[in-house]
Parts: C-alpha cells; structure tokens; sequence
C-alpha cells in the first residue's frame, strides 16, 4: 500500500512527513529539476518565492499560535525552520537556502518515502492521493483540476525584491525595530523626509510594469495580502506611508524625529550579507525597480540580487470542491492541500499539508479523519475552506477574527491573544490525547 503526493512544496512535504511516519509507503512526485515555475530557480524541495518570512512567533498572535499547533503536530518545517532561523524582531524568518536543505535532506532520507521527479499531467485514479501543487501548479495539471471540478480560480501574487547589505548606505539607513523589539539589529531602516517621499511616489506610480503572460491568465486577481507596492500607491498618495512605508515606532538617529516614511529591509539569509524590501513586493520592469527603489537615500547605490517578480496563484473554489479534513467531495481517495486549497501563507499552506496527510494516512488505514478543534487555528481554517455558505470564496490567512468568541474577553490586545492561544492549546492537547 502506498498513497501519492504530487508537490515537494511547504505542504507536500509535511503531507508526505505525517503518512511516512506512520508507517506508510509514499510516492512524493515532484517535476523539479526536470521543469520548474516562472517563479522557481532552486532544484531543492520547499523553495520559498516570496518571503523569507513566517510572520510574528509570540504565541499570543494568530500567526504564532498557528506554528505553536503545528509543533504539537510534530511539523517538520518547523524544526526546519528554528535550524536556518535568521534575526527578525518578533517574526520568525529563514535562511531560505539552509531552511531547503534541512527539508530537501529529512525528505530523502525518509526509507518511506520514493521521490519521483516527474511531471504529473493527469489526477491519478483508484489510488489515494494528496495534490499539494500549489499555487503555481504546471499548465497542463491545473487544466486536468479544472476540467475535473470547473472551480479553479486565479490571483496573481508577487515578490519583493533583495539587495545587498554592503551597497546600502548606512549612513543614511539605521538598525532599529519597531517599538525596540528584538536586539535592534534585525531591521536596517532607510528613512525618508518628506520630499524625498514625494519624489520617490511620483517616480513609483508612474513607473512602468512588467507585462502578464498570457500563461498566467484566467480571471487575474491581485490578493490583497500580496499586493504590488505600486498597485498599493495608487490608491491613495498617503497609503503606502500608512501600510509597508509607515514610521511609527522608529526614530531616525540623525535627526532625533520620526521619519516621514520609511523603507524597512530584514536579513534575507543567516551571513546578514543579503536584506529583503519588506512589503514591496512588485511588478515592475527590472530597470525600473533599479531606477524607482534607488531613489530612496540609503539604496541610491545599491545592488539588486533579486528583482521583484510577479506570478499565477492558483486556487480551487474550495468550498465546492472539499470537506473539512481536505479530502474532495466527490472522490474519498483524493485530497488537496496548500494554498490551491484557499488557505494564504507559507505556514497556513504547511498545516493544511499536516491535517491531509493525517487524514489520507488514516483513510488508507480505514479509521476516520480529524478535525481539531474549532478554537484553534488550525481547525478553523480548516472550516473555513469547505463552509459553502460563502458566496465569494478568497483566500484566508491566520487571524483571531475566525475563531470563536472568548467567553470573557479581555480589553487588552495582547491579553486578549493570549486567551486565545491558552484557550486552543488545552483544548488541541485534550484532543491529541483523546483522538491521535
């Protein structure tokens, strides 16, 4: 007996984890290196394409009370994670290329695990399979998915762009977090008055983007999680100083003030030699992106080791198409997970690959399969994509806003989180002791 997983990605991979480990045979297929994405350049397993980022850690955010359920599930991108963690104030991000290797190697060395490295073009039949292609599945996979449930949907999602540390001008750029969060090293800040700002918006707004392919179009739609910073500036000429540009909670040495706006870069890997424009993901010609971005002061002269990109996401109208425990209306054999499933994020993806592989594992075992609680994160976005009473089905991140109400809810936010995490915590250990 063996059970398919076609993708190598965040939720492939902790998908092939949970059925290997419990003793079940996997073919993991994986079309890398043979033929990757527009958006794909390594041949390890797990690349990240976007940030290097997995959000906030504190447990009392929806995004750490996520991980720490996750690690309760024994995750293994999670321990990935904690060996190639690089500095990033509250948040928790990786060496991408270490965070690789460390998941590229536990996969292969799995003795229950047959990688394949093929392109799959057709959803294999009378076999139990997880689909965890993601949401930049090949062309000719994701006609089969949509010729076979006529749900698939797109959005377009895109990457910020990396330069390197040494071409930044630290004489006008400073290491500080937000509010002094972290070790103050985490975050090299490149301030802006406000005339700089109104040169380098101009500049951003009028810029010229980079053309869609038309492989990369079926009814586009740019999610707002991952919106282009310039798509984000044309709404408003104060929008991207209140969103990725904001500078509350900093104060620029040189001047001894708040800045008027601020560009933060975080460390890309563990050297701290390459730094990442936090939340200017973009789709700008790569000419442009060197022209516009090197008019903020601290990057006139800086050098550019990845230009931002743009790229299909796809995704399946979930709510249609599955169950709660990921598996396929129509087919028990068939699961689905990642982000073709509606959940948005790296870490959302990986969880949703957990609770499939759980679940396809304990179908091929005969035994029914689980859904964790509804206070916990995990559980709730594992509602949230089979709830058919949603008539505008869009992708969703972890947030507090889709659990439960708290029976007493405390004024304060960050005691207000921490109820909530205490309170998915007891009930995910109960359960784990009663169920797995």
């Amino acid at each position: 007996m063996h059970i398919n997983v076609i993708g190598a990605g965040l939720a492939g991979c902790e998908a092939s984890h949970q059925i290997a480990k419990r003793g079940i045979k996997v073919k993991l297929y994986e079309m890398k290196p043979y033929k990757k994405s527009p958006a794909h350049k390594s041949d390890l397993f797990c690349e990240l394409v976007c940030s290097n980022s997995f959000k906030a850690d504190r447990v009392s955010s929806a995004a750490g009370l996520l991980k720490e359920e996750m690690r309760k599930l024994d995750s293994l991108l999670l321990k990935a994670a904690d060996n190639a963690r690089v500095p990033a104030g509250g948040a928790l991000a990786v060496d991408r290329d270490i965070f690789s290797e460390y998941v590229t190697n536990a996969i292969k060395c799995n003795e229950n695990i047959e990688i394949i490295s093929e392109e799959i073009t057709k959803i294999p039949e009378n076999e139990i399979t997880v689909i965890a292609t993601g949401p930049l599945t090949s062309d000719k996979f994701a006609e089969k998915i949509y010729d076979r449930f006529g749900s698939a949907m797109s959005f377009y999602d895109a990457a910020a762009p990396i330069v390197t540390l040494e071409s930044v001008d630290l004489e006008r750029a400073f290491f500080e977090s937000r509010y002094g969060k972290g070790d103050g090293t985490d975050y090299l800040n490149c301030p802006m008055n406000k005339e700089e700002y109104e040169v380098f918006y101009d500049a951003l707004v009028n810029a010229e983007r980079a053309p869609v392919h038309d492989f990369d179009v079926r009814d586009p739609k740019v999610y707002e999680g991952c919106m282009p910073i310039e798509v984000m500036a044309q709404r408003g000429h104060d929008t991207i100083r209140f969103g990725p540009m904001k500078p509350v909670g900093l104060t620029d040495p040189r001047t001894g003030h708040r800045p008027w706006a601020v560009l933060q870069l975080r460390k890309e890997n563990s050297q701290g030699t390459m730094f990442n424009l936090v939340g200017f993901q973009t789709n700008l010609k790569f000419g442009e992106q060197k022209r516009v971005f090197s008019l903020i002061p601290a990057l006139k002269n800086a050098e550019f080791v990845r230009y931002g990109v743009m790229h299909r996401n796809t995704f399946l109208n979930s709510p249609k198409v599955l169950n709660n425990d990921f598996c396929t209306k129509t087919d028990s054999n068939l699961f689905f997970a990642g982000q073709i499933t509606g959940v948005e994020g790296y870490m959302e993806s990986a969880s949703s690959g957990i609770i499939a592989g759980i679940n396809a594992a304990r179908s091929a075992k005969g035994e029914d399969t689980i859904l964790l609680p509804n206070t916990t994160v995990i559980g709730c976005l594992s509602r949230y994509i089979a709830d058919d009473s949603i008539k505008n089905f869009q992708p969703m991140g972890a947030n507090f806003g889709i659990l439960p109400e708290l029976e007493n809810r405390p004024r304060d936010k960050k005691l207000r989180g921490q109820a909530y995490a205490d309170r998915a915590l007891a009930d995910l250990d109960r359960y784990l002791e009663d169920v797995i």
